[in-house]
């Protein structure tokens, strides 16, 4: 997302291979922005070059140079470059699944001694300078943890990697400090914008990677305050502050709770931990269901009926500013053209509806692939947009009208999933990409047509709650 104000920022989620329901590996992430700020969704195809080429960022002046093989990826980029790229999340033809940035902070003690590089990498470069580039989510940290290292890093964020063996979580502490841990195949984790890995492991590099330097670094400058020797990422590198307690700490909250109900917890406490075992086993509509989640079944639920002040209390998961959600899965024993799946939710999760793309295909709808600031009826991003845009001003009247299209779509979604998967094992390789490509088309337009027809229903409908009416039964 876009560094526009800081309380505009995002929420991730990782699941391991043996925490999920299918054995699938998962990550995903809602990347908020401001109310009104467009996506696209591209696939970008596998090139080669006879020379390396430089890439220049057109959000500062960081550059490197590129390798001469691209692989394919699928990619959101903005609607405009004029900040950068932004290409946010996708899947390489390899099967590497990556999601960046879930944006952090970083405590200014840190910073004094290695402060952020004005012109080192950004969110608006860094997936378009690694995922084309990388062959396994220990790649990806590995390729990562180099550029931060040489280049420096004009953020502290956090980064989600996976395959269909390993998930990672990835976090830029400084401008050249990082680490990055293996999520427990067992194991979830839930992230708000607060750097979240916590105690480092530097005799288990199977499981933990981190910059060269990094104890001496925090050994030299007195950084960690540890006494039983511990080596707390979250602690010496990150913040314990206000926004922490109302904005950050209450979303993992809510996370842990939808998958270890049976844990209580305080919403408000910085000390939750990175990692949990989920008390259930999780679907990819749980993970989805996360992302779109607003502190339902809690006094906190800014659409329910706690007090002003408890609805207001914490920031959700799911709000207005959401530019899109996505889920990344990757399913085991399959192929990456139709094992990978990129769920796409345009605008706001709680009222859209995550479309499944397959890794596999050669091009977008052509609606996804427009829209500008200025509402266009034929964008995919607007499209889904419109009907949040109406739904908000009369939630009650029209919630379950939309949670009903949700979940015929949804149906429709895994029918044409286990379609694929059947049809698929009985086609040439070469012809595979074809057909997932032409699956994922329609299950994205009948998606939109679907949204389009909601949309009208409730404009037609609305019709009837202007305050100008004037009922005579009223004022007899």
């Amino acid at each position: 997302m876009p560094k526009f104000p800081e309380y505009d920022a995002c929420t991730s989620i990782l699941v391991g291979k043996k925490a999920s329901v299918d054995g699938s590996t998962m990550i995903g992430r809602n990347e908020d922005c401001k109310a009104t700020w467009p996506k696209h969704f591209v696939v970008h195809p596998h090139k080669e070059y006879k020379e390396k080429t430089v890439f220049k960022a057109q959000e500062n002046a960081f550059t490197m140079e590129l390798p001469t093989v691209r692989g394919k990826y699928t990619a959101t980029p903005e609607w405009t470059n004029k900040e950068g790229l932004f290409e946010e999340e996708g899947i390489n033809e390899y099967g590497v699944a990556m999601s960046a940035t879930e944006s952090a902070y970083s405590n200014s003690y840190v910073l004094g001694f290695d402060p952020l590089v004005e012109d080192g990498i950004s969110e608006a470069s860094v997936v378009t300078v690694v995922l084309p580039y990388v062959k396994t989510a220990r790649e990806g940290v590995k390729r990562l943890g180099e550029i931060v290292s040489k280049y420096g890093s004009s953020e502290s964020n956090g980064i989600l990697f996976s395959d269909q063996e390993e998930v990672w979580y990835f976090e830029i502490g400084s401008g050249h400090q990082w680490v990055a841990m293996r999520i427990p195949d067992d194991c979830y984790a839930v992230v708000s914008n607060r750097l979240a890995i916590q105690n480092i492991d530097f005799d288990d590099p199977d499981n933990f990677m981190w910059s060269e330097d990094i104890i001496d670094f925090v050994r030299k400058n007195h950084l960690n305050n540890s006494n039983n020797g511990s080596f707390n990422f979250r602690e010496i590198f990150g913040t314990r502050n206000e926004s922490d307690l109302y904005y950050n700490n209450p979303r993992v909250w809510y996370g842990q709770r939808m998958f270890n109900p049976e844990i209580k917890q305080d919403p408000e406490s910085y000390d939750l931990p990175f990692v949990r075992k989920p008390s259930r086993l999780i679907s990819v509509q749980d993970a989805k269901d996360f992302l779109a989640s607003h502190y339902q079944g809690t006094p906190f639920d800014p659409v329910g009926k706690g007090s002003h002040e408890d609805k207001t209390r914490y920031r959700p998961i799911s709000l207005a500013k959401a530019q899109e959600s996505h889920v990344l899965q990757i399913r085991p024993n399959l192929p990456i053209e139709v094992g990978g799946i990129h769920w796409l939710s345009m605008g706001v999760a709680a009222q859209s509806v995550f479309v499944p793309f397959f890794a596999g295909i050669k091009d977008t709808p052509l609606e996804y692939k427009i829209g500008k600031l200025t509402y266009e009826p034929k964008s995919a991003y607007w499209i889904f947009k419109l009907a949040g845009v109406l739904l908000d001003p009369h939630y009650n009247t029209f919630v379950d009208v939309v949670g009903d299209v949700q979940e015929k779509l949804n149906i429709y979604f895994q029918q044409k999933i286990n379609e694929a998967d059947i049809k698929a094992n009985d086609l040439a390789p070469q012809k595979v990409s074809d057909f997932v490509t032409k699956i994922s088309s329609e299950c994205a337009e009948y998606a939109m047509d679907s949204y389009k027809h909601l949309s009208y229903e409730m404009i037609s409908k609305s019709t009837d709650f202007s305050k100008l009416n004037y009922n005579t039964d009223e004022n007899l």
